[in-house]
């Protein structure tokens, strides 16, 4: 994973072809390996910012950094994806390291809240994320609400 070439940019900074390989990623992990048919098109990704990793030009990693308002009151991290070949090998422990870290340089004192998909509440406790108790379905998956550092 030493390998991975890290990119974090704006909507309006990325490529098409960035773009097309975060679209396809996305769809790969939660429409096609977790057979949930969902509108990924959601209108957040504008004012969002697109954490990236990659390796020999490929999207390895991905997560999608909300401002507050948009999903939480907080900001937000969400659509972690990692490529299925990079997974039980750290890759989205790195990703979600460098997406927190970004998200506090981004929106300093604004705290980080998530939807979790409920089978990774340790994943992302080990991280530093705390349950709020809230499971909810979403597109039939379960989720909790998690806050960073709290």
């Amino acid at each position: 994973m030493e390998n991975v070439q890290w990119t974090y940019k704006s909507f309006n900074e990325l490529s098409l072809t960035e773009l097309y390989s975060i679209l396809q990623l996305r769809s790969e992990v939660f429409v096609v390996e977790q057979h949930c048919p969902y509108l990924d098109a959601d209108d957040k990704d504008q004012p969002s910012f697109h954490l990236c990793g990659w390796l020999n030009n490929k999207l390895v990693a991905y997560a999608r950094i909300l401002p507050p308002g948009i999903a939480f009151h907080e900001a937000s991290i969400g659509r972690v994806s990692t490529a299925l070949s990079f997974r039980r090998h750290g890759a989205g422990k790195m990703l979600m390291q460098r997406a927190i870290e970004h998200t506090i340089q981004q929106f300093p004192g604004a705290g980080i809240q998530i939807g979790a998909q409920s089978y990774l509440l340790r994943f992302y406790s080990e991280l530093g994320f705390n349950s709020t108790h809230d499971e909810y379905l979403e597109d039939g998956i379960p989720h909790t609400h998690m806050i960073y550092g709290k």
